[in-house]
């Protein structure tokens, strides 16, 4: 049997979290990489409809783990319904993205196979010499990163952190990969906790990591009256407010807004930061965006180490005429 990389993606009510594509354009570069056959399961209940959008990319195949039991997420069942497929196909890598739902049940299901789980990945490499596949890992708050590899056998177990991987860079099949219903058996008792009504979270919380552009703001934003001038270009935008820590820490933001190390890590396609100087524990969050607009009196700034653009002057005198040009711009459209 040729080797075989497995990519579980992540919906939920339906929809695919956009980290899956992410993981599957990962997927995609390591198969290029290593000559292995790249396989996809979507995990679920009434999933049909889910792994036939799964199966327009560029895949050898596409399993249905379909059952009602999987409908309300539990990481007994998920773990137990992957553990199932993973003893019948023998994939050499597993890969998921790295999400709060995977974080709960990934660990568990390599525990549970005597493996190991190389997490929150950014990269991977194969190396020359041994011909080893490296995942490189952040550590210290990104202040240095590190290869890790596996010791154990087959099968491995790793995830990707948002925005490591482009989703629009997942190739598209020439014609879509087969999608094999693939049954599970969860005994009665299996699962240990009952799941409630699914979440719906409060009106001014949000996923920023679903969020396709996002307007941050950081200490250069002075006072808490001041978030509305971000506020009115990101309502402008269609896109969403962020924060730095030091704004969530005084009060003024949530702190489901904080992007950074011990915040949210998010890959939108525009992510402009006003007033954010560009610390490390920022930047961890927010460099995977696939285009950064940074403004800041302060020429010298780090975030303009990184930043597409770079705008250097006050905000104030540059955020509310660009706010009115982008309302004309779409006004227009």
């Amino acid at each position: 049997m040729a080797d075989t990389i497995l990519v579980v993606v992540e919906q939920q009510q339906g929809k695919l979290n956009r980290a899956s594509w992410e993981t599957i354009a990962a997927g995609q570069t390591i198969a290029a990489a290593t000559g292995w056959a790249l396989e996809a399961a979507v995990v679920g209940a009434s999933i049909g409809e889910v792994a036939v959008e799964v199966a327009g990319k560029k895949l050898a195949k596409v399993y249905a783990i379909d059952a009602v039991v999987l409908g309300a997420y539990t990481p007994d069942a998920f773990a137990v319904a992957l553990k199932q497929l993973v003893e019948a196909i023998q994939p050499k890598l597993v890969i998921m993205p790295h999400t709060y739902q995977v974080r709960d049940f990934a660990p568990k299901l390599a525990a549970s196979l005597g493996r190991s789980l190389i997490s929150d990945c950014i990269a991977f490499r194969k190396d020359d010499t041994s011909g080893q596949l490296l995942f490189t890992r952040q550590m210290f708050q990104g202040k240095f990163a590190a290869d890790v590899t596996f010791q154990s056998e087959a099968p491995w177990f790793a995830t990707f952190q948002n925005g490591s991987f482009r989703g629009d860079h997942a190739e598209d099949g020439a014609a879509p990969a087969p999608v094999e219903a693939f049954a599970v058996t969860i005994a009665d008792g299996v699962v240990r906790n009952k799941p409630e009504a699914w979440f719906k979270e409060a009106k001014a919380a949000v996923d920023l990591t679903q969020a396709e552009i996002i307007v941050a703001i950081g200490r250069g934003i002075k006072e808490e009256k001041n978030i509305a001038i971000a506020q009115a270009l990101a309502d402008a935008l269609g896109g969403e407010v962020a924060a730095s820590r030091p704004i969530c820490d005084n009060g003024w933001l949530p702190m489901d807004r904080q992007v950074g190390s011990s915040g949210q890590t998010v890959a939108p396609k525009v992510y402009i930061a006003l007033g954010i100087s560009g610390a490390i524990q920022h930047v961890v969050g927010m460099k995977g965006a696939r285009a950064i607009i940074a403004i800041n009196k302060d020429a010298e700034a780090p975030i303009f180490e990184i930043a597409d653009y770079a705008v250097v002057g006050n905000l104030f005198d540059i955020v509310p005429p660009l706010t009115e040009e982008v309302k004309k711009a779409r006004a227009g459209a």
